[in-house]
């Protein structure tokens, strides 16, 4: 795929990990020349919106997860709700066709949104578990899983092979999916004045691995 071409980067909306790291990606893409649509929903969405204020932007239907109080309840809460992630990933589906079908899309890099794909141009999806470590269910959860993956043509893992890393056991698996392919993490922090004084500032660190370059060019796939 040449530039100039719009690639569609999609994170869930669950909590704003999916969406920080889309954006790394999304600036190596405009670096490349290629044009990118953004689509999500909630807080996510109003995060890429706030990076990329210049972007044009679709809006998806939310999968509206939520986690029990009690650690017991939590497989039962989240059974409760696949019904309801089943439908959002149906629908946003359909939107993505229709979307590559007027000819808005001619790529796709999805973070652990379902739905977000389409046989009619290449499809990336992004997730650090390809083992979904759920108790006595893993075997289960892991295999669904990696069937849904295994529709894309790539499944991008934020990680490097080497130890220690970042997602030990959940995005390295004795048997990964054929279609998974490991990308250095990079930081999406950069430089910006404060609107006002800061009284406190607060900071979190990470690995060192997640601060290093990106080592895979996400452009080079399309």
């Amino acid at each position: 795929m040449k530039p100039n071409k719009t690639i569609l980067v999609a994170p869930l909306n669950w909590g704003l990990g999916h969406a920080t790291r889309c954006i790394p990606i999304i600036r190596a893409l405009l670096a490349q020349q290629y044009k990118v649509l953004l689509a999500s929903d909630g807080v996510a969405l109003a995060l890429l919106r706030e990076e990329f204020p210049q972007l044009p932007y679709k809006e998806l239907p939310g999968y509206n997860i939520s986690y029990s109080k009690k650690k017991h309840l939590f497989k039962a809460q989240m059974l409760l709700q696949s019904p309801r992630m089943l439908k959002a990933a149906k629908e946003e589906r359909k939107l993505v066709e229709q979307w590559v079908d007027d000819g808005l899309v001619d790529g796709i890099i999805s973070d652990n949104r379902l739905g977000v794909r389409s046989a009619a141009v290449y499809s990336v999806f992004i997730t650090h578990q390809l083992e979904v470590l759920s108790g006595s269910t893993t075997g289960i959860s892991s295999k669904l899983h990696k069937y849904i993956i295994k529709k894309f043509d790539a499944c991008w893992v934020p990680d490097h092979k080497a130890k220690p890393n970042l997602s030990g056991r959940l995005g390295h698996p004795a048997k990964p999916p054929k279609n998974t392919q490991l990308y250095r993490c990079t930081e999406s922090v950069y430089k910006k004045r404060p609107p006002h004084k800061i009284r406190l500032f607060v900071t979190a660190f990470r690995p060192r691995a997640a601060t290093q370059p990106l080592r895979r060019d996400p452009a080079r796939s399309f």
